[in-house]
């Protein structure tokens, strides 16, 4: 037991929390494998992460127990799993126990044969039974009855199961190419969209909400393709309610992952890296298309959290903070009035005010998640204030709320560094830098590549956990489209094209070890990944994007930007096959959506050239101006077929190409951009 707990102590936060639990917890791997085959023992797989609340409920309600942990350690082989370090398995037991139960979530609990095939699972299970929900001390020993007494059928529930999720690989796939390029299919996906928006809050749909980014950029897109007005005024309303709302932290920035609400008002409040980094994203374009200073502000407030508290000394980004502090969710956050009064003093009333605290309190127990009902400059007329008396009460009142709060216990704080998630981080610094030409945003995106190449490349090969960590586990297609994608990224911000030579090699190493055996999505994971049950094909968009969606972007873009026809090809074929569910089903594959319209419409290839060109990088990037190829080159560099027959001995002159053809070029950048806009 000492050595299990030993291996658990050395691997994830998550793990960490359990390395003297009174239960035998196994990490994935040979030993405990072996074991289960060894012994004829089920071997049981708990998954969840850090932040997790009902995770930790369970942990200290039922394996804590040391009766339960009696019956777990004699009856199963245990294995613990933290879903952000192995979100293949959690993947493929999340497909088996939705199947089996109709709904999904963490912890989740199933149980797998020796061969590692499961037959039952759940989520959390109460000590007692309760809500006509067994406890987890039924669930076990109705499970080893099941196990000793029916062997047979559980074998049999084993691999139908195992089939059933073998074959989900293909599910909604089409073998009729259907053509994206058609007006058409366009509206269909703005119809689609809409139909399921909340006109009133924002988001989309009812209560959980989730800020769903890809959606709402999708919305932001389709504005700047065919103006259409509805999907611009959708896209802005979720975005002010988020921001004006409990999900986003009104004192420090940062979001929270989603609003137990439709008002936006209360989040689950743990803080994700990767929803801040696509939020970060969203607010970008959102203010490169409006200039409204909320979303500069939000933005870089939320960056600004992010590198205070997610940030280690190296330059790479934690996963998340936790929603409890103290083991009570939310405290660290919410406010009772009078707390608020001590501190403002007379300022008090209008914070109050503005923020929607009240003595009752809007949580529970008489607390306060400070939100905003109303924009400022409708708040301040209906006060009789003007805007420039208000603002600085209100900043005052923030500063004093957030020295207070630095006193409080802070939520815990989960400092695995994953290299898909820092990818999205880079992707977003780069986006904020072209928003906002912030060089600090340039500086700290270049650098969180360059720790992401020191700690997750070895040799040539990709990593998703670090290099030094006890198991070498290969990265996952996520990690890999992110990274080229990040790579594309600091290349348009940089004009270094060494970046593309990254992507382009990263993206040859995908083909080979992710591909499909048609050649057409990629797995999850790569074919050098041991212990797997079933290669997934990972293909809606969640809370992340789908690695198969992104790699249907990163193909398409280096396809024009280094002449692999074959690579836009595929991308396209990949639309293609996905094209009814797409379409039917938008706020399931939001990114994807985001893919098609970058192939419905003629991509702008963009080209400054000549020794100053790259003093034009932040001014063109700071304009909204989606699905474009952008390089810049001070000398000609071969193999890069936007660089062939440019004017390489100037100053700088300014090129816009479809398809390898150019219209005239420009030496005077504001008439380069005027005629650019013209065009559009």
């Amino acid at each position: 037991m000492q050595h299990t707990n030993r291996l658990i102590h050395e691997s994830s936060p998550y793990l960490l929390q359990h390395a003297h639990n009174p239960v035998n917890w196994y990490p994935w791997g040979e030993e405990a494998l072996q074991m289960a085959k060894e012994k004829n023992l089920p071997i049981l797989v708990s998954i969840g992460y850090s932040s997790c609340h009902w995770c930790h409920v369970m942990e200290k309600e039922s394996f804590e127990s040391a009766d339960i942990a009696a019956i777990m350690n004699e009856y199963f082989v245990n294995i613990k799993v933290d879903r952000e370090e192995r979100p293949d398995l959690d993947h493929i037991y999340m497909d088996a126990v939705q199947t089996l139960t109709g709904s999904g979530g963490w912890p989740l609990n199933v149980f797998l044969t020796p061969d590692t095939q499961p037959f039952f699972g759940g989520t959390y299970f109460p000590p007692e039974r309760a809500h006509n929900r067994m406890s987890w001390k039924e669930v076990l020993l109705a499970v080893h009855k099941a196990f000793t007494e029916q062997r047979d059928a559980v074998e049999q529930q084993a691999q139908q199961l195992t089939q059933h999720i073998k074959a989900a690989n293909d599910f909604g796939l089409s073998t009729e190419l259907i053509s994206t390029e058609t007006k058409e299919t366009i509206q269909a996906i703005e119809t689609n969209i809409l139909q399921t928006a909340d006109t009133k809050w924002g988001g989309f749909g009812r209560a959980p909400k989730f800020p769903q980014t890809m959606v709402i950029r999708t919305l932001l897109r389709m504005y700047y393709h065919s103006q259409s007005e509805k999907a611009l005024q959708q896209a802005l309303l979720s975005i002010d309610k988020m921001v004006q709302g409990g999900i986003y932290d009104q004192i420090a920035g940062g979001f929270a992952r989603y609003s137990t609400d439709t008002e936006w008002l209360v989040p689950h409040f743990e803080k994700m890296l990767y929803d801040n980094a696509l939020l970060v994203e969203l607010l970008a374009e959102a203010y490169q298309i409006t200039h409204k200073s909320t979303y500069r502000q939000a933005m870089v407030n939320t960056i600004e959290w992010m590198a205070e508290n997610l940030m280690d000394a190296k330059g790479g980004f934690y996963s998340a903070w936790d929603a409890d502090s103290e083991g009570v969710e939310g405290k660290y956050y919410v406010w009772k009035k009078a707390e608020i009064e001590a501190l403002l003093g007379e300022d008090a009333p209008i914070f109050c005010q503005f923020y929607g605290v009240t003595q009752s309190g809007n949580w529970e127990y008489g607390h306060n998640i400070l939100w905003i009902k109303e924009p400022i400059e409708v708040f301040a007329e209906k006060n009789n204030l003007s805007v420039e008396v208000l603002a600085p009460i209100l900043e005052k009142g923030k500063q004093k709320l957030l020295a207070a709060r630095s006193k409080r216990v802070k939520p815990g704080l989960d400092n695995k560094i994953l290299p898909g998630w820092n990818a999205l981080m880079i992707q977003a610094l780069a986006k904020a830098y072209a928003a906002t030409g912030m060089e600090a945003f340039k500086k700290r995106a270049i650098e969180t590549m360059q720790v992401l190449e020191n700690k997750f490349k070895q040799e040539q090969q990709w990593l998703h956990q670090s290099n030094n960590h006890r198991q070498s586990l290969p990265a996952f297609l996520d990690d890999i489209a992110f990274i080229i994608q990040a790579y594309i990224a600091l290349q348009e911000i940089t004009g270094d094209a060494t970046y593309l030579n990254k992507a382009e090699s990263l993206t040859e190493q995908a083909i080979q070890n992710y591909s499909d055996e048609e050649n057409l999505f990629f797995y999850f994971t790569s074919k050098q990944q041991p212990n797997v049950l079933v290669r997934k094909k990972e293909l809606y968009d969640g809370a992340t994007p789908s690695g198969n969606a992104v790699m249907a972007f990163n193909l398409l873009y280096l396809d024009t930007i280094l002449d692999k026809p074959e690579w836009g090809q595929r991308s396209r074929k990949m639309i293609a096959s996905l094209m009814k569910p797409i379409v039917n089903y938008p706020t399931s594959f939001g990114y994807w959506t985001l893919v098609i319209l970058q192939q419905s419409f003629p991509i702008k290839e963009v080209v400054f050239t000549g020794e100053e060109a790259q003093n034009f990088i932040a001014p063109f990037l700071k304009n909204y101006i989606p699905d474009k190829i952008f390089q810049v080159s001070q000398n000609f560099k071969e193999g890069f077929p936007l660089l062939e027959g440019k004017d390489f001995n100037c100053k700088s002159t300014f090129y816009v190409c479809e398809n390898y053809s150019c219209q005239k070029p420009e030496t005077n950048f504001g008439n380069f951009f005027s005629q650019f806009q013209l065009n559009h």
